[in-house]
């Protein structure tokens, strides 16, 4: 992955490279891992890493991703403690990212819409079917962000690390069937209330979209405000929307990723070796956080489908072609300028 920190990066892998070195020297000559990790430590200032994210302690995203994060940064003892915030803790997304620009939150977990109130052409990520599936997204971090990402962090000082893939994001209803975008005509629909998840539901068909906090969806879902929300399974589940809904509608519209933040001022608080093994931390995990991820979405959907109340309409059943055509044309016309550049670059990269 090549972002604006590249040539930062390239030096902390080197830093990181050399300490590797000096341990397999004490290795080889009769020491200990034991000794060489002890004057590892004393030789970086003890730095308490604050991390954030707006999920629960049910979701991957949270047990198969900052919580091995913690573990692994504070076992490697090299001065890290990690403090963890789940579940908006510390503020909604929109909040949080001016702390995180300051270096009091050092860490932390949103969305692109989100981050697009701060860096609006960062939003393109969220489109509706920019990303195929999750490997082309990954591919695309890996292989075509450096130009977005860096401009991503000349303009507000933070650094997008990597992303972690939260889930593909769906549609939940309450007895509303879904199997092509002229279903979804007059559907009250919960989206989130980002002008990039608006554009996705106009991108969709729907003409009705119903924009609540993230703290009142489950009582619109009960009260009938809205009869549908989009979100990954983990997600719905987690959130338990699904104690009120009972159709699932398998036509990951969205590659949910969390982006991996930390500013400027965080990498300030950490030696060379300290930021380059919080960074090949994160690159670490994100391929054991989506198998996590996976795992967990078809364990709910199994339970699901063995519920003769809960109906799951599978990718198969659902016209996807019209789906994806419809967003496609959507977002031709929709973006301009940059928006629209990185948007086709994304395309591009599709299989």
């Amino acid at each position: 992955m090549s972002t604006a920190r590249s040539t930062r990066r390239g030096l902390l892998a080197a830093s990181a490279l050399a300490a590797t070195a000096l341990v397999a020297a004490g290795c080889a000559g009769g020491g200990t891992p034991e000794s060489a990790n002890t004057e590892s430590a004393a030789a970086n200032e003890t730095v308490t890493l604050t991390v954030a994210t707006s999920q629960n302690e049910e979701t991957p995203n949270y047990y198969c991703g900052v919580e091995l994060l913690k573990d692994r940064l504070e076992g490697a003892d090299v001065g890290f403690t990690v403090e963890l915030y789940p579940a908006s803790q510390l503020g909604p997304d929109a909040d949080r990212f001016p702390l995180v620009q300051a270096g009091d939150i050092d860490i932390d977990l949103q969305g692109a819409s989100a981050l697009s109130s701060t860096f609006e052409p960062i939003g393109v990520v969220d489109a509706a079917y920019a990303f195929d599936d999750v490997d082309h997204a990954f591919t695309w971090i890996d292989e075509g962000s450096e130009d977005l990402f860096t401009s991503f962090h000349e303009a507000t000082g933070v650094d997008i690390v990597d992303g972690w893939f939260f889930g593909n994001r769906t549609f939940t209803t309450k007895d509303v069937e879904v199997t092509s975008p002229d279903d979804l005509e007059g559907v009250p629909m919960r989206f989130p209330n980002s002008p990039q998840f608006l554009a996705n539901a106009a991108a969709l068909g729907v003409t009705n979209p119903v924009s609540v906090a993230v703290e009142e969806v489950y009582s619109a879902l009960q009260q009938g405000i809205a009869v549908g929300q989009e979100n990954p399974i983990v997600a719905t589940h987690s959130s338990s929307y699904d104690e009120v809904l009972n159709t699932a509608v398998l036509n990951n519209h969205n590659v949910g990723i969390h982006w991996l933040l930390v500013s400027d001022k965080t990498y300030d608080k950490m030696s060379d070796e300290q930021a380059a093994l919080l960074e090949e931390t994160i690159h670490e995990i994100r391929p054991e956080n989506r198998t996590c991820v996976e795992e967990a979405t078809e364990e709910i959907l199994d339970e699901y489908r063995s519920d003769d109340a809960f109906t799951v309409i599978e990718t198969e059943d659902i016209d996807m072609d019209a789906f994806i055509s419809k967003a496609e044309a959507y977002f031709e016309d929709h973006y301009t300028g940059e928006n629209l550049e990185a948007y086709q670059a994304i395309r591009e990269m599709a299989g």
